[in-house]
């Protein structure tokens, strides 16, 4: 059977577990050929569950192709090798999707200078270079889509503010709101060529590692909304004609609603 990502090559970042592993499962049952990447490969590396080893394997295991490539997106030069290296085993990269973060909730008051400027360097340099480096190739081509994969802390808290306004939040949801903004500004730069640039976030909080570890969801939770949402919400941006779909601040939900997809 013919899937809608045949013959497209996917870079999924912060693949490892939660929504990046789910996009990267989502891509390759598509017919894409994933390349997985993360800092965790192994077990043991990690103070949280699941690494791209997880990830691969599943991939596999369920009849998909996958690859793992190992970076550190804090560091320029390994946002250089991934892509390089990703190339050398796959061909031009058709699909980018940022979704890798540290993150760190504490008031701004309490944040350090260190902190600060790691989760910019992940969540906004690290998107920013990453698709530098991936739009020539998706020129070249005459399409392309790039995911940067945001949340609903970008969005301004209203006033006076509710109970979760000591969370620490801050910083993260400039993060965020700073890769929205990339996110279209970049879409109307790229509009000519067919490269398609949108952003997603998550409707309501996703009970991943990451989210379980803050403590801002639970896996009983009934309000919370499961990565195959997110998963599926990212196949439709990155499957539809880049002219037509594009320069969006998406919420998963209210996008698969919108094109009459199941969520």
């Amino acid at each position: 059977m013919m899937g809608v990502l045949d013959g497209k090559v996917a870079l999924v970042t912060g693949a490892s577990r939660g929504i990046g592993a789910a996009i990267a499962a989502e891509f390759a049952a598509a017919g894409a050929r994933v390349a997985a990447s993360a800092r965790t490969l192994s077990p043991g590396t990690s103070r949280l569950p699941g690494t791209l080893e997880d990830t691969i394997a599943g991939i596999r295991a369920a009849g998909g192709t996958a690859e793992a490539f190992q970076a550190d997106l804090a560091v320029p030069q390994d946002r250089e090798r991934l892509v390089e290296q990703v190339r050398a085993h796959y061909g031009d990269i058709d699909i980018l999707v940022n979704n890798a973060a540290v993150t760190y909730f504490t008031p701004v008051a309490d944040f350090t200078a260190r902190r600060y400027a790691l989760m910019f360097e992940v969540q906004v340099t690290a998107p920013t270079q990453l698709a530098q480096l991936v739009i020539p190739g998706m020129r070249a081509r005459g399409q392309g889509w790039i995911l940067n994969i945001s949340s609903i802390a970008a969005r301004h808290p209203s006033m006076p503010p509710g109970p979760h306004a000591g969370l620490g939040a801050t910083v993260y949801g400039m993060c965020k709101a700073a890769l929205e903004r990339f996110t279209t500004g970049l879409a109307a730069e790229l509009y000519a060529d067919g490269i398609a640039v949108n952003s997603l976030a998550p409707t309501k909080v996703v009970p991943t590692p990451g989210t379980l570890f803050h403590r801002l969801t639970t896996e009983e939770d009934p309000n919370a909304e499961p990565p195959e949402v997110m998963a599926a919400a990212a196949l439709a941006l990155c499957q539809a004609p880049p002219g037509k779909l594009t320069g969006r601040i998406a919420y998963s939900q209210e996008l698969l609603a919108e094109l009459g997809l199941s969520s």
